[in-house]
């Protein structure tokens, strides 16, 4: 197997979970014969035409329904156009399948599949990160898969679980990062990885900001022999502080990157558990990197102007590493 997309990682596990569970089906606008907005799932209605089903366009009666057959013992997968078009159906996530089990000791296994993340040209409405958004809420496991074998892995441990998953897949690594397999460390959802090891400074991200990471990192080896840690989260909810404050142990500072807005959100969370758990082991405060406070644009350069990027990763690492 060569040149596996993080999309065919996405459809592979779609397929292999229908085929290993008769419960599972897929449910979504246009993703029957037309295969989806970005063909994760096309082709699977021809090998299960009674399983692969399109929805109307109401996001919240997709959800509803959804939502009831999981009630009765199906495992539906959810698929929204965008993930900025979850927000129709929000009150059906957070209101009903987050918090059923709670009241009633039935669960909802349900898996959201949110297109989430910008790429250039997408704009202000196909374009969000709502990961903070939905991790607020108690009953929702939120995932955030960076890698092909993640997108593997973490979709078909989604759609076994018995909770409500919220699946942000990130659109611009869709055809971009690949892979020669799917095959990964087998690491279960919750469990935070470390990317690169270092030890003058850590970076916690998750999803694309990951490569960008990176990236970043490599620069600043080549600049000035900086070996920085990079540390994928994986998933936001549940997050692994354990893996975080280990890392932060061993460098002492602290960069949190997200390419979501940055009022509050998964940034934030990370930053305000090491005050709280390792602030002892800090030598520099901890810094957030997050896209501008600002609707995102349209236009290819400004779009790439607002998300953090390789280079602003860097320069907050110099500012940190310098302090």
């Amino acid at each position: 197997m060569s040149d596996v997309t993080y999309i065919d990682a996405i459809h592979a596990a779609l397929s292999d979970a229908m085929e290993q569970d008769p419960r599972v089906f897929l449910y979504g606008q246009d993703i029957g014969k037309f295969g989806g907005a970005f063909k994760a799932t096309k082709g699977l209605q021809e090998k299960y035409p009674e399983r692969v089903l399109d929805a109307p366009i109401s996001e919240d009666a997709m959800a509803g329904v959804a939502i009831g057959a999981a009630i009765e013992g199906a495992r539906p997968v959810l698929e929204m156009q965008f993930a900025d078009f979850s927000s129709v159906a929000f009150n059906q996530i957070v209101n009903q399948a987050a918090t059923h089990y709670f009241r009633t000791g039935v669960p909802v296994p349900l898996t959201v599949r949110l297109p989430s993340g910008g790429t250039p040209g997408s704009g202000p409405f196909h374009s969000q990160s709502m990961e903070a958004i939905y991790a607020h809420y108690p009953g929702l496991v939120v995932v955030t898969p960076a890698t092909v074998a993640d997108a593997y892995s973490m979709l078909i441990d989604s759609i076994e679980m018995e909770d409500p998953v919220i699946y942000c897949e990130h659109k611009f690594l869709y055809r971009w990062l690949k892979s020669n397999d799917f095959k990964g460390d087998g690491l279960p959802i919750g469990k935070a990885r470390v990317t690169r090891a270092g030890k003058h400074a850590t970076v916690v991200t998750y999803s694309a900001m990951v490569h960008e990471a990176v990236r970043a990192a490599e620069m600043l080896q080549a600049e000035g022999g900086w070996e920085i840690e990079v540390v994928d989260l994986r998933s936001v909810k549940p997050m692994d502080t354990d893996t975080i404050i280990a890392s932060v142990a061993r460098t002492g500072r602290l960069l949190a990157v997200g390419e979501a807005f940055p009022w509050g959100g998964v940034t934030a969370e990370v930053v305000s558990r090491v005050c709280s758990d390792g602030f002892h082991l800090l030598d520099a405060p901890p810094v957030r990197l997050n896209a501008r406070d600002t609707p995102i644009p349209y236009h290819p350069k400004l779009w790439a102007a607002h998300r953090p990027t390789p280079e602003s990763i860097a320069e907050s690492l110099r500012k940190l590493l310098n302090y």
